[in-house]
């Protein structure tokens, strides 16, 4: 069985549906907008711990489930009574754990998506998979800030965490605020020069799209500085690169993004473990949904022996990555 878990407002959980549906596959959603009725039981029978998704009127056995996509928003703050409130937050909760173990493909495992709430950590292990990282630097010192800048010119700073930011070039006029730092360290790098490229791995594919745009952050570029997105290919020893930093992070899905720098060579800014894939889709017609459906599908149609063999390292953590993930914390860009 293939498990969605999301909101049904939510575009990459819609399309995802929408492929799966395109695919002949079947599958379970579960709303996370309604944690109130629906969720996880567990019960221990016989010494043997057994578990079931209630799933609108339905029972069905955790043992069956053999593929999942988790897109794990927020499920909302509205509710009839405090008790109810409760009982949402323990069944998110137990959500979490539950990805984390579950012995099935997960897309992804809520450990593996602690890569992208210590974006310097993430760096290193960006720059151990072969890609160049910019140069950084994280700050609460405005005079470090100031030299930084001048060692390099141009700057762009940027939250440490996962929480999704606005990139910004540092500028005369922030300079005034750098003594503001001393309150909350920022994330500063050198700018590079070139064109954005977001690659998308899903399972073993590489889907990518190049961008063209002057704004600092293509992602809020309006007017004349409106981002265009167009599908690229990527050099062979590209593609094998971000399938390997994909596979080490323990992301079955991850959005990537890189720089192609006017010499060709190739920086890597950062990997978003829970992407919002419905943009480049929509802008491109990259069959991104579709692979993920696919990649889902291949899960399913194994053995149950054949799927905990091929997954039981899925979304394993790096080995210094240790905080847990929660609800909603993740970048959707």
């Amino acid at each position: 069985m293939i498990l969605i878990i999301g909101r049904s407002d939510d575009p990459p959980i819609t399309m995802a549906l929408q492929a799966l549906q395109e695919q002949g596959a079947p599958h379970q959603f579960l709303e996370l907008r309604t944690l109130a009725q629906d969720g996880l039981q567990f019960d221990l029978q016989h010494g043997q711990l057994q578990g079931w998704l209630r799933l609108a009127g339905q029972r069905l056995p955790l043992s069956e489930v053999r593929a999942i996509y988790a897109r794990l928003l927020s499920p909302g703050s509205r509710w009839a009574s405090p008790q109810q409130a409760q009982t949402v937050s323990a069944r998110a909760e137990q959500l979490l754990h539950w990805l984390d173990v579950a012995p099935c493909l997960v897309v992804n495992r809520p450990s593996a998506m602690n890569t992208n709430n210590a974006k310097p950590m993430q760096a290193h292990w960006i720059a151990a998979s072969g890609f160049a990282v910019p140069e950084t630097l994280v700050s609460s010192d405005a005079q470090e800030v100031q030299a930084f800048r001048e060692l390099h010119g141009r700057v762009i700073y940027k939250s440490i965490s996962g929480v999704r930011s606005i990139v910004r070039e540092l500028t005369e006029a922030d300079l005034p605020r750098l003594q503001q730092l001393r309150q909350l360290p920022v994330q500063f790098q050198a700018l590079v020069p070139g064109e954005d490229v977001r690659v998308h791995v899903v399972g073993s594919q590489c889907l990518a799209a190049s961008i063209a745009c002057t704004a600092v952050d293509y992602r809020y570029g309006r007017g004349e500085q409106t981002a265009r997105l167009r599908p690229t290919d990527l050099p062979a020893e590209v593609q094998a690169r971000c399938l390997t930093l994909a596979r080490e992070l323990g992301l079955s899905m991850a959005g990537i993004d890189l720089r192609r720098t006017p010499d060709g060579s190739w920086v890597c800014f950062e990997v978003n473990p829970m992407p919002a894939y419905s943009y480049y889709e929509s802008h491109t017609g990259l069959p991104i949904s579709t692979a993920l459906a696919r990649c889902l599908m291949a899960a399913d149609s194994s053995s149950p022996e054949d799927a905990h063999h091929e997954h039981a390292s899925d979304g394993e953590p790096h080995p210094t990555q240790r905080p847990r993930a929660e609800l909603g914390t993740p970048s959707l860009a």
